[in-house]
């Protein structure tokens, strides 16, 4: 397989969920370190690659106001993040799309390069982050390629990605050495304990 390079990948940004969690709130536009939590993912991955866009299924002009292309979900139903990657590989043209949550505000310097490199290396369909301890299912590196398959899975009323995943081959990107930084914000408590004890980025 030819070695892809970062113009070969589109990095998407995930903030379409619902935040059941966070009492149904917006979680990419929630204030984190006075600027919205989506706005560290970016200053983060703006920094690793110029083709960026935002998977966000409300609020889609406060989106479109950090200057990237925002895609909906084909559904209006919420219906999880595998229906943010299927809208991802339609709406991308690069051969890859890497995809990140918008709750997740500290990215590894070297995300994309790592995740490519672990691609090139292993031949793998598809490379999911790991933290040495447990498989990180929404930092991934996947092929448009794979648009037909998702395609289908969807509308068989499945959701479940690790399911998808069990469908190729997969190869894990190791981050143990930084598995910190896969805190994601899921809660109020969270929100609070990682303002408390983390730099912003």
């Amino acid at each position: 397989m030819k070695p892809i390079s970062n113009e070969d990948i589109t990095v998407v940004i995930l903030a379409g969920g619902k935040g059941r969690r966070m009492g149904g709130k917006d979680k990419g536009l929630l204030n984190f370190k006075d600027s919205a939590l989506i706005q560290h993912v970016i200053e983060a991955v703006s920094r690793q690659s110029r083709q960026i866009m935002i998977n966000a299924n409300r609020n889609l002009d406060q989106y479109a106001a950090f200057g990237y292309p925002v895609i909906q979900d084909q559904s209006t139903d919420f219906q999880g993040p595998l229906a943010g990657f299927y809208s991802a590989m339609l709406a991308a043209t690069t051969d890859y799309i890497l995809t990140l949550p918008c709750d997740g505000p500290i990215i590894v310097d070297d995300y994309l390069a790592k995740m490519r490199q672990a691609l090139n290396d292993s031949g793998a369909d598809i490379i999911v982050a790991s933290d040495g301890e447990r498989m990180q299912p929404v930092y991934a590196l996947i092929p448009r390629a794979l648009q037909s398959s998702l395609a289908e899975f969807l509308s068989a009323g499945e959701r479940k990605i690790d399911i998808w995943y069990s469908r190729h081959n997969v190869a894990l990107a190791d981050f143990s050495d930084v598995r910190e930084r896969f805190f994601n914000i899921n809660t109020q408590a969270d929100q609070r304990r990682l303002d408390d004890e983390r730099p912003a980025s």
